[in-house]
């Protein structure tokens, strides 16, 4: 898995239409261009998920890799990505504070329910050209 120098990687669910919305968002506001993106489904996803024995039962919709530092889920996951995009976002911070197992009760319970709330797709969403650059596959 080849990840540009000081790129972070965003592994996502690719069929959400909930976590497909949240990606074009962190597109929009990555102003440092820190993010490159994944979804679990594909082929590099489905690596990190065996190399790290992780259980997708209970981690299915978000992972943020910082490359030779750690990997975060869920909850963890969506603070340090907001807490990238300065301004009104450091707020978010404060959620920190919320022991994780509090915090990823109520993100477990939106992951739970993502589908039927939001939709799903049949398949991956295919970025555009101008976006591609940003997918690693």
């Amino acid at each position: 898995m080849k990840i540009p120098e000081g790129k972070q990687l965003v592994f996502f669910d690719g069929v959400c239409n909930l976590c497909n919305g949240s990606i074009q968002y962190i597109i929009k506001h990555d102003k440092k261009d820190l993010f490159r993106y994944a979804p679990l489904q594909g082929e590099i996803g489905q690596k990190f998920i065996k190399d790290r024995k992780i259980d997708t039962s209970k981690v299915d919709s978000i992972i943020l890799y910082e490359p030779n530092i750690a990997y975060y889920t869920k909850s963890t996951a969506v603070l340090k990505i907001g807490k990238t995009f300065g301004g009104g976002f450091k707020l978010l911070g404060v959620f920190a504070l919320i022991p994780g197992p509090v915090r990823d009760w109520f993100y477990d319970l939106i992951a739970k329910n993502r589908y039927k709330w939001f939709g799903k797709q049949n398949e991956c969403m295919i970025p555009t050209a101008e976006l591609k650059a940003k997918f690693i596959d």
